[in-house]
């Protein structure tokens, strides 16, 4: 019988032959138990290679960390995701593994993603799809951004229009921006306190922006307009309109973690959005990012607000 030198096993891996056939050949033999003693050494070998290398791989699963910002016309994805890159690497320091930023656009695949918890972490600008996830028990929250606590709908009218209250906008034509933004929903929240049915008390129109809503209202295509855009309610005052409304805050840019993230990985977290502000690696990613930092999050606030919406 020939024996196999070194050599030849080495051409034999190079050939494509796999361990398995390599050592059936050895095992096989009608050698004396030397030959099988070295295919036990070498297939011992060959599964601790396997596991040196497929630990750290393991180890450094990726961790998904989706980012919805609002319905907007002034920031691509590349750009949006440039922005949130420090903080992301804050993250991925805290948790000790990669965290690989998505950027979701679409609500409606934001939501599809939430139900089936295709990420580990979110940033959520629309409340209402936030609050549904955290509703349906997939999601927890674990921070609010700051500055965006308070988001309320101002209603803004020519300075003549007479209307004090919401019943006296029977009848009348309200523009809104798109059906789907957090500031429609709100919209349609306090419409339903007031027991006021669009289609049949009122008209709702609808615009994708709210930079145009007050374009609608300044040329007669609607009687009042709804936003919830600091900006653009002090510009339309600046210029002699008015503020009819303002209705109950709620809480945007929302971050929700998944119900499958650990409650350790989730504190830590928790632990680099509401200490960022304190440290100057995480001063420079608030810098990068544009918003002031994070705050804890109110539990009781969120139910109300999910039922208000009607979530």
């Amino acid at each position: 019988m020939v024996q196999r030198t070194k050599v030849d096993r080495c051409r034999a891996l190079d050939a494509g032959v796999s361990w398995c056939v390599i050592l059936k050949r050895f095992m096989g033999s009608k050698r004396e138990p030397i030959a099988q003693s070295r295919a036990r050494r070498l297939l011992s070998s060959a599964l601790l290679l396997t596991l040196v290398l497929t630990a750290p791989l393991a180890a450094a699963a990726e961790f998904v960390f989706s980012i919805t910002e609002g319905i907007t016309y002034y920031q691509t994805n590349k750009e949006i995701q440039a922005k949130f890159a420090p903080l992301a690497d804050l993250l991925s320091k805290a948790l000790k593994q990669p965290v690989r930023m998505v950027i979701v656009s679409a609500y409606n695949d934001l939501r599809d993603g939430l139900d089936h918890q295709a990420y580990d972490l979110a940033f959520i600008h629309p409340a209402h799809v936030a609050l549904a996830a955290i509703k349906g028990g997939k999601y927890r929250s674990i921070a609010w951004t700051t500055g965006y606590t308070d988001y309320s709908v101002m209603l803004l009218a020519n300075k003549e229009q007479p209307f004090a209250t919401l019943d006296d906008l029977r009848g009348r034509t309200i523009v809104s921006p798109d059906p789907d933004s957090i500031t429609a929903w709100m919209l349609r929240a306090m419409l339903h306190d007031q027991k006021l049915k669009p289609g049949d008390d009122l008209k709702i129109i609808t615009t994708r922006y709210q930079d145009a809503v007050p374009f609608y209202v300044q040329y007669g295509f609607a009687t009042v307009g709804a936003t919830a855009a600091k900006a653009v309610a002090k510009e339309w005052t600046d210029k002699g309109g008015k503020v009819v409304l303002t209705s109950r805050p709620v809480p945007i840019k929302q971050w929700i973690v998944s119900s499958k993230v650990s409650a350790e990985d989730a504190d830590k977290i928790r632990a680099v959005l509401l200490s960022v502000a304190q440290s100057d690696a995480g001063k420079q990613a608030l810098s990068t990012l544009g918003y002031k930092g994070f705050v804890a999050t109110n539990h009781d606030d969120e139910l109300k607000a999910i039922a208000w919406l009607g979530l």
